[in-house]
């Protein structure tokens, strides 16, 4: 018979991102099936200049490298950046965004724990907001493009820029759903046009529709491990798709159903990877659910009223600056006390 106090051991960090990177295989496995091997060739640049860098930092700072560089942060950094990605993007971006989100968002704040901002995110919104034209070159989902790139061609477009003879990427090409429904709503073609084309599925992009549900998969299993509070997937989703649906209730000619937003783009990554990063959002549970709740609102606007075709990076990196503001202003009252200011005054 055990008795109190009670104590919980707290899990190691590696054990917690070896967990997180184990809920992002189904996500992983579902987008190298529809998007080909350059996901996995994203994934590996990313990882290997981001523990690089982060070798390099430590021994700037006259840290110990194996402690910092094996528990894990770096690696699902990496991952979580270049799941961002074009699969097809060039080499030397996702090695660039992966050393600066590493070194600027990470090291210069002073390390693991004490970043202001979510270091993939920031890695993320530098190379689109400096390279847009080469992030918005996605490739085909699996079997819609008239002409397909096997593993050899896609890894020499990564690396070299140039296809094999006979190939033009132009043929592979395709807009991400998200880019779609922008561009034709404003060249004035109605949703039901839209979602008729063949980049459509049942409720959101082929192949992608079936990525979000294989982050969706992950994103229970870190619910079921205790590894995130369930308060903040549920407030962002509930707030993306709140407003969408009212939006929808609206004018459903012009604006797309609360499944769609779920089901597209980085609606699944950023509610159970990304908002949910402990270092960079508010310790309070009200702070949680305002915080996820302000990135839903910001994820909708941008994407519908935005001039970029997903919000979820923007959005999180603005709530990470407001994150201790959040903090301050929704501490609980200490026990004894009903008014929390008052009892900070009389300390």
């Amino acid at each position: 018979m055990t008795t109190s106090p009670f104590f919980i051991k707290p899990t190691p960090l590696q054990v917690v991102m070896l967990k997180v990177a184990a809920a992002l295989i189904p996500g992983i496995a579902t987008y190298t099936y529809f998007f080909g091997v350059g996901v996995l060739v994203q994934i590996g640049l990313a990882t290997v200049a981001a523990l690089a860098t982060e070798a390099f930092c430590l021994r700037l700072r006259n840290y110990p490298i194996k402690p910092f560089v094996t528990d894990g942060s770096a690696i699902v950094t990496a991952w979580l950046m270049a799941l961002s990605f074009p699969p097809l993007a060039p080499w030397w971006m996702i090695t660039l965004a992966a050393i600066m989100s590493i070194a600027l968002a990470k090291h210069m704040y002073g390390g693991l724990g004490q970043n202001t901002f979510n270091p993939a995110m920031v890695g993320f919104a530098i190379m689109i907001v400096s390279f847009p034209a080469q992030m918005s070159h996605w490739a085909a989902p699996l079997g819609l493009a008239p002409q397909s790139l096997d593993a050899a061609a896609q890894l020499q477009w990564i690396f070299t820029g140039h296809l094999p003879a006979g190939l033009n990427f132009d043929a592979v090409a395709s807009a991400t759903p998200l880019d779609t429904v922008k561009t034709q709503l404003m060249q004035h073609t109605n949703m039901l046009t839209i979602l008729h084309e063949k980049l459509f599925g049942g409720i959101g992009g082929i192949g992608t529709e079936w990525i979000t549900a294989a982050y969706l998969l992950g994103g229970l299993y870190l619910l079921q491990q205790k590894l995130i509070p369930w308060i903040v997937p549920v407030t962002f989703l509930a707030v993306l798709g709140g407003m969408a649906g009212i939006f929808w209730l609206v004018d459903p000619q012009h604006y797309t159903s609360p499944l769609f937003h779920w089901f597209s783009g980085a609606a699944m990554l950023g509610a159970f990877f990304i908002v949910t990063d402990p270092v960079t959002s508010p310790t309070t549970p009200l702070g949680r659910m305002i915080f996820a709740g302000l990135i839903g609102l910001l994820t909708y606007l941008i994407r519908v009223f935005g001039g970029y075709p997903d919000g979820v990076a923007f959005a999180v990196l603005i709530l990470n600056l407001a994150a201790p503001f959040i903090d301050q202003y929704t501490q609980p009252s200490v026990f004894g006390h009903k008014n929390r200011k008052k009892a900070g005054a009389k300390a």
